[in-house]
């Protein structure tokens, strides 16, 4: 069965989000109450003004809804996600966790490899020569990317990829427009990221590359790597006049994870879900190799997608 795809974007919204009859319900002190049918919810970003009723709760663990807690400017800091009844989780968190380093090693070496193919299909658009070095990158990525192919590749792509910005230095924690839109962008994939792993019946913690202590989604964060540049590729179309604090950017940004990532029309989502579970094979070992797809670079029209409130 298809999993819900939508992105809810509730951060603004000041009322009950609740549920009823299949449909998650929004609720607002003097407006007319809006519902969507709860199979076709991904994510719903909440924001501090919301409230959540339990049969909202009920209905997005039934149907496998994640719930993105956002801060004060809108920036999801945490969540709620339903648990995998996935029939092979047990297997599956002892296979992660016996993994062989070969193993492990062979896997991160094709996820940097579409990472960065991803990557130099959207410099192409806006620097073909640096998009070509770039691609040259690729072929020196070997198993368990030892001479931190990875690393190099993102300093000159992050050099290349915003020129007409002057010194534009790429930041996770950054609040300028540019490191804003993109960090939320991440943030909205990260959510899909969970959702796919914990359906994969994988653990989360268990990573490939990432081994953070603190960190509850090690896993999540390896397998999003090649997704980054479908965000990238949409964030330089908006370029840095634009800024999260403009509604229309923000839906633009969000939709941007739900987008189409294959010439067959399949979105992101889908494509995540099938690499999570493709991981969880790989690790009991039914697969000898993951097969990660790449971002095509290809420009496309990013839909945006309703956000829960009128």
């Amino acid at each position: 069965m298809a999993r819900g795809w939508r992105v809810l974007d509730a951060t603004t919204f000041e009322g009950v989000v609740g549920g009823g009859r299949g449909r998650l319900t929004f609720a607002a002190p003097g407006k007319q109450e809006d519902s969507v049918p709860a199979e076709d919810v991904a994510v719903i970003l909440l924001g501090q003004r919301v409230s959540l009723d339990s049969a909202a709760l009920h209905y997005a663990a039934k149907h496998d809804v994640a719930l993105l807690f956002a801060d004060w400017r809108g920036v999801p800091f945490g969540g709620l996600y339903p648990w995998s009844d996935h029939s092979r989780v047990g297997a599956r968190h002892l296979a992660q966790a016996q993994l062989s380093l070969p193993r492990r090693k062979n896997a991160w070496g094709q996820i940097i490899r579409a990472k960065v193919t991803g990557q130099a299909n959207v410099l192409a658009e806006v620097d073909p020569q640096g998009a070509r070095q770039l691609r040259q990158l690729v072929n020196q990525v070997r198993s368990g990317d030892p001479g931190n192919t990875e690393g190099v590749a993102a300093r000159f792509y992050w050099s290349r990829l915003f020129q007409s910005v002057r010194r534009f230095t790429r930041d996770q924690d950054g609040e300028d427009p540019l490191n804003g839109m993109l960090n939320y962008g991440y943030t909205v994939l990260r959510g899909f990221g969970i959702r796919a792993v914990l359906g994969a019946g994988l653990s989360p913690s268990i990573g490939i590359f990432h081994r953070g202590r603190s960190n509850f989604f090690n896993l999540v964060d390896d397998l999003i790597e090649p997704f980054r540049p479908a965000i990238d590729s949409v964030v330089v179309g908006l370029g840095s006049c634009c800024s999260l604090e403009d509604a229309e950017t923000k839906r633009s940004v969000v939709a941007a994870a739900t987008q189409q990532f294959c010439d067959d029309g399949t979105r992101i989502p889908a494509v995540l879900d099938d690499l999570a579970q493709q991981f969880g094979r790989y690790a009991e070992g039914d697969r000898s190799q993951l097969a990660v797809l790449a971002w095509p670079g290809v420009p496309r029209a990013v839909r945006v997608v309703d956000d829960g409130e009128e």
